[in-house]
């Protein structure tokens, strides 16, 4: 194989990881952020019974 195949596989399998963990990372980003809105939410809901 010629060095240049090695360099063109090389940089195909680092973009296509590259983009697997930018989904990845997107992902893990909503969930947390719909986690702490539900979090947020429950948090406003039960003040009201909070007495000081």
């Amino acid at each position: 194989m010629k060095e240049n195949e090695k360099i063109y596989r090389t940089l195909s399998a680092t973009g296509a990881g590259d983009i697997v963990i930018g989904v990845l990372v997107i992902a893990v980003g909503v969930c947390a952020g719909v986690i702490a809105i539900v979090n947020g939410a429950r948090l406003l809901h039960s003040r009201k019974n909070v007495m000081f």
